[in-house]
């Protein structure tokens, strides 16, 4: 299944569509209902592989061990944290800051990816103990993923803050042309790979790079802003969510504009069942096994 299959011809209908929806003085009028398409069920993403660490989850985010997990129960693919190292090599991390979840110190952006592989991730004295995982480079795991008899989907989450440097743009802009050498040289199948940022200067620059990849914006300044940013973004095609944000009215208004709906988050069973009402096109999910069991009862 592929991931997004949105009708040629965006621009004419789109331009239609937005007429409705985003009228001139700002206010959100009703979707048309026809706009409303909901899949037969959504992508099983791993969030950050197998979520983040909890009572039951000792595996850090995006550390090898829990891509490989959430992969293993049954994923579709996994959601990985990108940043750039001080020699531009993209890593897998979430935060800008080393001391917060490994045993180094300092910033991503600061730090040599040599120096940054040979951390341990350091995620509570209740889990250190169960867990081993150090840093990986973006590079090792797709050496990984280029093993599997069919390549798994993949959404990389660019995460560009950066408290330690003033020159955010540049980073963003090598961290994309870093991503377009190494999907080119592993080759991944361009319709199973989701590129998305909170930043639309990035999503301008990797849509040049990436003509065929798919993007998707992520909604970090509140709804009705990202809606109307993201009706600015026409080769944009996905909207991310977070779950507590997600409602069958909003993902109603998004697919009003064409775009597909991404949602992260979430491992209770009614978290799941919630998002799962929605029908999103694809659910990173905390919990793989709870979200396959939702589905199976559908």
């Amino acid at each position: 299944m592929m991931l997004f299959s949105w009708a040629a011809g965006w621009g004419r209908l789109g331009g239609l569509l937005l007429s409705f929806v985003v009228p001139a003085g700002g206010l959100l009028a009703q979707p048309a209902a026809h706009a409303s398409v909901v899949t037969p069920r959504p992508l099983v993403i791993g969030h950050a592989g197998s979520g983040f660490v909890h009572l039951f989850n000792a595996l850090p985010p995006s550390s090898l061990r829990s891509l490989r997990r959430a992969l293993r129960r049954g994923a579709d693919g996994v959601e990985v944290d990108v940043r750039l190292s001080q020699d531009s090599i993209p890593v897998l991390y979430h935060n800008h800051t080393l001391e917060s979840m490994t045993d180094g110190t300092g910033c991503v952006s600061q730090t040599p990816a040599a120096r940054l592989t040979g951390l341990r991730y350091r995620v509570g004295w209740l889990h250190n103990w169960r867990q081993r995982e150090q840093l990986i480079t973006l590079e090792t795991f797709l050496a990984q993923l280029a093993q599997y008899p069919t390549f798994p989907y993949l959404h990389l989450d660019l995460h560009e803050d950066d408290a330690c440097s003033s020159g955010e743009a540049a980073r963003s802009a090598a961290l994309a042309r870093r991503l377009q050498q190494l999907l080119a040289r592993y080759q991944l199948p361009a319709e199973r790979v989701l590129i998305l940022t909170n930043r639309s200067a990035t999503l301008h620059y990797l849509r040049r790079l990436l003509p065929a990849v798919p993007l998707g914006f992520e909604f970090t300044e509140g709804f009705d802003t990202g809606l109307q940013e993201l009706a600015g973004l026409p080769t944009v095609g996905a909207a991310v969510l977070h779950k507590d944000d997600v409602t069958p009215e909003r993902v109603a208004w998004v697919r009003a504009l064409g775009k597909q709906v991404v949602v992260f988050g979430g491992r209770s069973g009614r978290a799941v069942r919630r998002v799962v009402g929605v029908g999103p096109d694809s659910y990173e999910v905390d919990n793989v096994r709870r979200l396959r069991a939702t589905l199976r009862r559908r």
